[in-house]
């Protein structure tokens, strides 16, 4: 009898795929193939982490920003059902608001928001405009037409000098943060790796965040050190906030710079486009294309549901866990003409590539600006530019929570 009930059982099991999927080698730009197969067998699948939780992936965009905007589903990793991304995330704890609901994520939110607004945000535009062209002079500058890793010599340095300024933080120190950020989005690192990569840097922050309280400065350190002389902060939540605005400032929009000008070498019709203008409204337009046809937060945005929720029919019970593909989501050819060709010239705004609902990035003014800098001068300051070695030959971030590149080879 129990060999009868186990074998239809282990068969159902098998039914239930794993994720995160592996993408296709030779389509490092497309989502999985696997998540295509789901988006099209419907909105809603169950499939299997790694330690044999089976929560939902919502596949399709319009079930995407329903479960996003739902006050019954939760982002606080604490929640009964909430799906870890490893083993290696235990005892790491939350980072800052994004993993809390509100009221309190509402309150730390307000406290940074005001330094992403955007009008304080293009007020920074010709700051990164100086930035970025004296990256690309030191690049033209040097013994030879390459070959240069973009990512250490152009894709790095941009968001981080920026986030520096911001924050406070001399760009002396930003090889500690950029290894320790590494090691801490790294799939493979150990929870002790993750662990002493986010002691570091979180004693570094603490120290700085220490010495503004009776140093204050006009950066966003000593508005943050404000809050603990207040008492509306602790200076272990002042240090989170502080680590959060750290590593989402520098780490995602250096993974998009690469992307982005890797997938634009690939398509030379539509780098031509964007090269050869000077209309600032389709920069920004491939910014928005190029952010929803890359998207870098590709294991999914996770959440867990506190009450019984109903979406696409299908009753998702309290306790369950959920796990938002965005990257799927923005290729739903339901919202999306043709959502596998980038057409910088299309109308991409509606992405949730910053999410959507009360959680969607604090910092997408930030980054916007950033984007539209670097592809609006780069190409057109180096219209030679290409890939120093096959695409096959690039090193893509597989082994990471934020998707990118490694290292970018490119010679002119």
């Amino acid at each position: 009898m129990a060999e009868t009930v186990a074998g239809p059982a282990h068969e159902v099991a098998d039914t239930v795929p794993e994720f995160p999927m592996p993408r296709a080698s030779r389509c490092p730009f497309d989502p999985p193939p696997g998540l295509k197969e789901l988006q099209e067998q419907g909105p809603l699948a169950k499939v299997r982490l790694w330690d044999g939780s089976e929560p939902w992936l919502v596949t399709r965009y319009a079930e995407q920003r329903a479960v996003l905007g739902d006050p019954r589903v939760s982002a606080d990793t604490d929640q009964p059902g909430y799906p870890t991304k490893a083993s290696a995330e235990a005892g790491e704890g939350k980072l800052s608001f994004i993993m809390m609901d509100d009221p309190e994520h509402a309150r730390l939110r307000r406290m940074v928001t005001a330094p992403f607004a955007i009008r304080k945000v293009e007020a920074l535009r010709p700051a990164v405009q100086r930035i970025v062209d004296g990256l690309i002079d030191d690049m033209l500058a040097g013994p030879g037409p390459g070959p240069v890793d973009l990512v250490e010599a152009f894709a790095l340095p941009i968001p981080s000098l920026v986030i520096c300024e911001l924050l406070g933080v001399p760009y002396d120190d930003h090889a500690m943060f950029q290894d320790n950020t590494r090691t801490m989005v790294r799939t493979t690192a150990t929870p002790e790796e993750r662990g002493a990569a986010t002691r570091e840097i979180a004693g570094y922050l603490a120290g700085q965040i220490a010495r503004r309280l009776t140093d204050p400065k006009d950066d966003l350190l000593s508005g943050i050190a404000g809050r603990v002389a207040a008492g509306e902060l602790t200076h272990g939540q002042a240090t989170e906030m502080a680590l959060l605005l750290l590593i989402a400032g520098h780490e995602t929009t250096a993974n998009m710079i690469t992307l982005g000008t890797a997938a634009l070498l690939e398509h030379p019709d539509q780098l031509a486009l964007l090269r050869d203008t000077d209309d600032p409204k389709l920069v920004a337009s491939a910014v928005e294309e190029l952010l929803r046809y890359l998207h870098i937060t590709h294991l999914g945005r996770r959440r867990a549901v506190t009450e019984d929720i109903e979406i696409a029919g299908q009753v998702i019970r309290a306790g369950e866990g959920v796990i938002m593909v965005n990257e799927i989501g923005n290729r739903d050819p339901e919202v999306f003409e043709e959502p596998d060709r980038l057409d910088i010239t299309r109308d991409a705004r509606r992405h949730v590539a910053f999410g959507f609902g009360v959680h969607q990035c604090l910092g997408q003014p930030l980054a916007r600006m950033e984007l539209q800098v670097v592809y609006g001068t780069l190409y057109r300051r180096i219209p030679t530019l290409r890939l120093a070695c096959a695409l096959d030959d690039v090193k893509f971030k597989h082994d990471a929570f934020i998707y990118g590149i490694h290292e970018l080879p490119v010679a002119w």
